[in-house]
C-alpha cells in the first residue's frame, strides 16, 4: 500500500511538471501569434485590401433565419475553425 501512495505521488508530481512545462512553451508562442495576427490586419488594413468572405457564412445566415442557431453555430465552426465558445458567441452577434 506505501509502495503504491509513493508511485501514485510520483505520478502526479510528474505530470504537473509536464503540464506547467508545456504551458510555459505555449503561453509565449500564443502571445507572438496574437501580435502577429494584428501586424497582419493593419496591413491589410493600410493596402485597402478585405479578407474573402467565405460562401459558407450565408449558410450561416440562411440557418439563423431558420432558427437554427445549434446548426449555425456548426457551419461556423467548420468555416472558421474557431472553439465552441468563440463561434457561439460570433453567430450571436450575427443574430442581432
Amino acid at each position: 500500500m506505501d509502495t503504491s501512495f509513493s508511485a501514485l505521488a510520483i505520478f502526479v508530481l510528474a505530470a504537473s511538471v509536464l503540464a506547467s512545462t508545456f504551458d510555459r512553451r505555449t503561453k509565449p508562442l500564443e502571445r507572438r501569434m496574437a501580435r502577429l495576427e494584428q501586424k497582419v490586419d493593419l496591413l491589410m488594413a493600410h493596402l485597402g485590401v478585405e479578407e474573402p468572405v467565405d460562401p459558407r457564412m450565408a449558410e450561416v445566415d440562411a440557418l439563423l433565419a431558420q432558427d437554427k442557431k445549434i446548426a449555425a453555430i456548426k457551419v461556423y465552426r467548420e468555416v472558421t475553425g474557431e472553439g465552441l465558445a468563440e463561434a457561439k458567441a460570433a453567430v450571436e452577434r450575427r443574430m442581432r
